[in-house]
């Protein structure tokens, strides 16, 4: 949407929008959501529970309250990575539409959702599907320092303590896991890549 309609009103306000998701540190943003729901909604987030559901089995009450807990992590891990996609499918998709090739099917009658959607997209979603994969290891563990304000029992504060008190074996576990987890990742890239860019394949 901002790439095809440049220069509007839309675009002005994804582009505000994703610049401010890439300048502001996640740390930093936590911190003024913790503020600002505690001080204007009386309302705790930090952790993934309340304390009377700590403990509590499973139930509707305590899914609720899980999702109560979980919209400022969601928006906080979110918003620097969808800012950057902005930026950079923006950057790409517009080098895109100025090439022969789009004059071209437009010329021969082709629709523009359709000529978008099947030759410009595709190709300037290839920087990002080649390196998405190595978000793998970092949803599993997460933003440490997100995590660590936030009281989040996830792995990325687990790892932190492990290597604060010298336990070798369970940080180096940790490391492992997320290497795999990397490799796995950029398997997983390859494989959209091949997907996305007909041009991709498997030779020899």
């Amino acid at each position: 949407y901002s790439a095809v309609r440049q220069y509007s009103p839309g675009d002005y306000i994804a582009t505000f929008i994703s610049f401010l998701g890439v300048a502001t540190p996640d740390f930093l943003l936590a911190l003024v959501l913790l503020v600002f729901t505690l001080k204007y909604m009386d309302m705790s987030i930090g952790g993934l529970f309340s304390e009377q559901f700590q403990n509590a089995p499973w139930s509707m009450a305590r899914v609720a309250d899980l999702l109560k807990h979980m919209w400022i992590p969601m928006i906080i891990l979110g918003t620097n990575g969808i800012g950057g996609m902005v930026r950079h499918l923006r950057a790409n998709l517009l080098d895109e539409l100025e090439k022969p090739y789009v004059t071209t099917a437009r010329a021969k009658g082709q629709s523009e959702r359709r000529l978008l959607l099947r030759y410009p997209t595709r190709v300037a979603l290839i920087p990002w599907v080649s390196t998405v994969g190595w978000s793998l290891a970092g949803l599993v563990s997460g933003s440490t320092i997100v995590a660590t304000i936030l009281n989040l029992p996830i792995t990325g504060p687990l790892l932190l303590t492990a290597l604060l008190s010298e336990d070798m074996y369970l940080a180096g576990s940790f490391i492992l896991m997320l290497s795999v987890l990397t490799v796995i990742g950029t398997l997983v890239s390859d494989i959209l890549l091949a997907a996305v860019d007909p041009r991709i394949r498997l030779e020899g």
